[in-house]
């Protein structure tokens, strides 16, 4: 069985053909390895995002028979440079796609009552996978939470489940990641978190979709996020009402 890496959103038509071939398939976004980040200093700046440098650290550590690295408009113009620096630098193919696709497959589990946490980590599951996910019942939002899936998932512990997802990780789960409008819907009538990884493109509409908000919290985190960050994000929550 060949072991496959994905970087962002591959087109449903490559998960579809990895799935008929039976490959395994690993999320290079996701930590997969516990070797340091500095490891990844000879081939990446410090200042790209954690994300990425991640992808790099992983593609570096596991035995792999090739990765699929989307580099059209549903990931980011750096992503193209990381799938050059991989290609030179390994001896298995590096593949580069563009998912410009347009049927949506709904958004189910951001909308559901599952806490915040599982629902991240059904959301980036379901890349892997050319189906929709099953339908869940919505619940009525008392928070929204903007973005990115954040590197350090620690974070999500803080908020309620009845948190909402919107940004990137809407557009992932209904598998059409260059939707530029579905990413930059929001709830104007929730207090919302806007979140993107330090150094990645999206802080510039983080941040403008923040100052558009009335009752937001504007936020991006390097590789984990600190004490600092989490009391951040706590006080936002309750003097907003969302916790007691």
């Amino acid at each position: 069985m060949a072991a496959v890496g994905i970087v962002g959103v591959p087109p449903l038509t490559v998960i579809a053909d990895l799935h008929r071939q039976g490959a395994r398939i690993c999320d290079l976004d996701e930590l997969q390895v516990r070797a340091g980040l500095e490891t990844t200093a000879p081939f990446v700046p410090r200042v790209y995002c954690a994300i990425l440098r991640t992808v790099v650290q992983n593609a570096l550590h596991l035995a792999l028979d090739a990765i699929y690295i989307d580099v059209g408009p549903g990931k980011c113009d750096c992503a193209g440079h990381i799938a050059t620096i991989l290609a030179d630098h390994l001896t298995i193919p590096v593949i580069r796609t563009h998912n410009e696709d347009r049927t949506g497959f709904g958004t189910p589990i951001c909308r559901s009552g599952l806490p915040l946490t599982e629902k991240f980590l059904r959301i980036t599951a379901g890349v892997q996978n050319p189906t929709p996910a099953p339908e869940l019942p919505a619940c009525v939002p008392t928070v929204g939470f903007w973005g990115v899936p954040p590197r350090d998932f620690s974070i999500l512990g803080l908020f309620p489940a009845t948190t909402h997802v919107y940004g990137w990780t809407r557009c992932m789960e209904n598998k059409t990641p260059a939707d530029a409008e579905l990413e930059a819907h929001f709830n104007p009538h929730i207090p919302t978190v806007f979140f993107a990884q330090s150094f990645c493109a999206k802080t510039a509409l983080a941040q403008y979709l923040a100052r558009k908000h009335p009752h937001s919290l504007y936020l991006d985190v390097d590789v984990a996020a600190t004490s600092s960050t989490r009391a951040k994000v706590q006080a936002f929550l309750e003097l907003s009402g969302v916790l007691p």
